[in-house]
């Protein structure tokens, strides 16, 4: 697969990136957090591009002479990813925004097993990551509420 070749499989890993990311970032925006389906989106599809992006060099004759290695781009954007959760929980005036910051984290991580092709993977991490974000809220509240009423 050359730089101008592009097999219709990776604008639908893209499209699946987005919609993945998209259904966490929109039980943030429920449960009213700062960041919504935009950014989860965003992250997904991104880090997604940036595998795919990768995988593609590897098959391009004007990448031959580099040692190139998709998954070092899959842990920089591991990295870059980092910075972003970070900002989240900073920029608060008391430590706010962690599970926001991890279900980010966690979107990256999708868009990267779309990227490349753990398709089952990441469907059953995205919702795994709702029933973490949905789920345990429940059980947490009912277990403040035991612990709190003896």
């Amino acid at each position: 697969m050359g730089i101008l070749s592009v097999e219709p499989e990776l604008f639908l890993q893209l499209f699946l990136a987005l919609i993945l990311g998209s259904l966490l970032g929109f039980e943030r925006l429920l449960a009213g957090k700062e960041a919504g389906m935009r950014t989860f989106g965003l992250v997904s599809i991104g880090s997604c591009l940036f595998v795919v992006i990768g995988n593609m060099a590897i098959f391009d004759p004007t990448f031959a002479a580099f040692n190139f290695d998709p998954l070092r781009m899959a842990s920089s954007v591991i990295t870059g990813i980092g910075f972003i959760g970070a900002g989240l929980i900073i920029f608060q005036h008391e430590l706010k925004g962690l599970t926001t910051a991890a279900a980010l984290w966690v979107s990256s991580a999708i868009g990267v097993a779309v990227g490349f092709k753990f398709y089952l993977v990441a469907m059953f991490t995205t919702f795994l990551t709702l029933f973490v974000c949905v789920g345990l809220w429940f059980v947490e509240r009912y277990l403040e509420k035991i612990v709190n009423h003896k």
